[in-house]
């Protein structure tokens, strides 16, 4: 087998045996880095250190991940405005929390004949959520339903405004003002001084 230290260095290719007495008179273990290599790849580690190591980065990496959740929003091509209203609210609710909105129209029998009023109503809704959702899919008709994603701008703007602002902040103000008032202080000084004389 192909044998790397601890500090990564290549040692060659040794015998299972001599592998195994290197990783003894180390007080480390030997752990095959990948099997499937011809010869076997191992290398001398503290796999209980190794395997905390990587049980803390998964925990990190779940800590900084959030899940977006798909919220659907049902409608039928004759609701009425109230109705749509709520609905409307509803989803920028959902989208102020930064989750995704699904956004569906059902048509019932002969509403299949009028497809486009469905259409113009998912538009609509789209424009009403301008403000805090740009559209992800386009509205498409799938069977007996239309369907439209919306995300969330925030996110995305979030991102951009904080940029700018971090980068207003770091030239300060002060220190640019300090210099020159202690000037305008010493000159009233420097006057005084040299009428004493």
């Amino acid at each position: 087998m192909r044998l790397i230290s601890a500090e990564g260095e290549q040692l060659g290719i040794l015998p299972i045996d001599e592998a195994i007495a290197k990783a003894a008179e180390a007080d480390l273990d030997l752990v095959k880095i990948s099997p499937n290599a011809v010869p076997p790849v191992c290398k001398l580690m503290d796999y209980g250190k190794y395997k905390f190591e990587q049980t803390k980065r998964d925990k990190e990496a779940k800590k900084n991940q959030r899940i977006v959740e798909i919220k659907e929003v049902r409608m039928s091509p004759g609701i009425d405005v109230n109705d749509f209203n709520v609905k409307v609210r509803n989803a920028q609710r959902f989208l102020a929390d930064g989750n995704r909105v699904k956004v569906a129209v059902r048509f019932r029998g002969r509403e299949m004949a009028h497809t486009d009023i469905g259409k113009r109503l998912l538009e609509k809704f789209a424009e009403e959520c301008a403000e805090v959702a740009t559209m992800d899919k386009e509205p498409k008709l799938d069977g007996r339903h239309m369907t439209m994603f919306l995300s969330c701008k925030q996110n995305k703007d979030s991102k951009k405004d904080k940029k700018p602002k971090g980068g207003k902040e770091k030239p300060a103000q002060e220190p640019k003002e300090q210099p020159t008032q202690a000037p305008a202080a010493e000159a009233p000084a420097a006057e005084t001084n040299s009428t004493k004389e």
